[in-house]
């Protein structure tokens, strides 16, 4: 049987789905037509192998193969993430081993955002697609805390904190290094520019009053990171029907910056709180995952995703003291659906699962990949 090794398309942003071979045309002076199967293949020779992976359900933020040379997709997606952590916060000192004389200001917090991302994808080659990313963020946090070594004078506080603003917008390139095709695996390399447009840790007004210090209050919250960053990466698919295995390896970048001044309410001399240089600690990021084809319209994919943040380095500029943040490990299960409403439209609801302390408990993502 032929083996195709055209590029992995999808003119909907998804993995492109099985092409049935072209029926075989009667031999020259053959007498009456070919009997032929239901998929229109002559009785008997066996079925194509696909040139393409099937169609599955995207979980990750990158899509599975490229947009076809020549078509555009526009796709409108809005996520929602939910976290909830308590924090204990030491301010004071120590004159015994393991006794703290001081504040010690315990907090629960409860956060939630949600994004609203408009992006484009354009195919410039068979092999190669630009996108662009523009996110829109709106998040809050609800705070409860107490002082215990204080508690006649403070016996609980609840305040809000919210922000909404543009996110950081991203720049994504993406080129499929073979042809794949059949049961070969598929090699798709890709490189991410994030910018800095949204409104930052630094930017955002911080009181150090000593009534807000109490209660860890801010009067907004950051809807960007601060830092712009590259991030190159590797996504590798395996068709294996009737399911398809994928998985992905990056690893992020972010520049460092120099003269940061945090915006600070209350201080007379922000100058001492001033970063000479901050460098953002790498992520390392690795994904795997399953898709399965349910029926001609939906597929069901199941996956895990896993970030290691490095720690961050920064060198303040009073008197050149360093600190030093910590490592963080990330790490979500995540659950896909598809549905092809048409020949232009598909829908794609993800849910994901925090797995470690500090990722997100639940994130909900809704998707609808436009041709247009």
């Amino acid at each position: 049987r032929g083996r195709g090794n055209a590029p992995a398309q999808a003119g909907n942003g998804q993995a492109a789905s099985v092409q049935a071979a072209a029926p075989r045309q009667p031999a020259a002076g053959a007498v009456g037509p070919i009997a032929q199967a239901e998929d229109g293949r002559p009785v008997g020779q066996a079925p194509a192998a696909p040139d393409r992976p099937p169609e599955v359900a995207p979980i990750f933020e990158q899509p599975g193969v490229l947009t076809k040379a020549g078509t555009t997709i526009f796709e409108p997606s809005l996520q929602y993430q939910y976290s909830s952590s308590d924090k204990i916060a030491l301010v004071g000192y120590t004159i015994i081993p393991a006794i703290i004389i001081g504040l010690i200001d315990v907090r629960n917090v409860k956060s939630n955002s949600l994004t609203g991302t408009l992006s484009f994808r354009r195919g410039i080659t068979n092999r190669f697609e630009l996108e662009a990313r523009v996110p829109y963020v709106y998040r809050w946090d609800d705070v409860r805390g107490r002082e215990i070594a204080d508690p006649e004078r403070v016996r609980s506080v609840f305040f809000k904190e919210d922000a909404n603003d543009i996110g950081d917008v991203e720049l994504i390139g993406r080129y499929q290094l073979n042809d794949g095709g059949g049961d070969s695996p598929y090699y798709i390399a890709s490189l991410r520019f994030k910018t800095r447009t949204g409104k930052d840790p630094f930017e955002v007004a911080t009181s150090l009053s000593v009534e807000n210090a109490r209660t860890g209050n801010v009067n907004e919250l950051p809807t960007g990171s601060g830092f712009y960053s590259l991030t190159p990466g590797l996504t590798v698919l395996i068709p294996s029907d009737p399911a398809v295995f994928f998985g992905g390896i990056s690893y992020q970048y972010s520049f460092e910056r120099n003269g940061v001044t945090p915006n600070l309410v209350n201080v007379s001399d922000p100058e001492n709180y001033a970063y000479e240089e901050i460098q953002p600690g790498g992520v390392l990021g690795f994904n795997f995952g399953m898709g399965l084809a349910l029926n001609e319209r939906s597929s069901f994919s199941i996956g895990y995703d896993h970030l290691s943040v490095d720690k961050t380095e920064a060198t303040f500029s009073y008197d050149g003291s360093k600190a030093e943040g910590v490592r963080v490990q990330l790490g979500s299960l995540l659950l896909g659906y598809s549905y092809r409403l048409n020949d232009k439209r598909t829908l794609n609801l993800s849910v994901g699962v925090g797995v470690t302390r500090d990722t997100p408990d639940v994130q909900l993502t809704l998707r609808v990949p436009i041709t247009l």
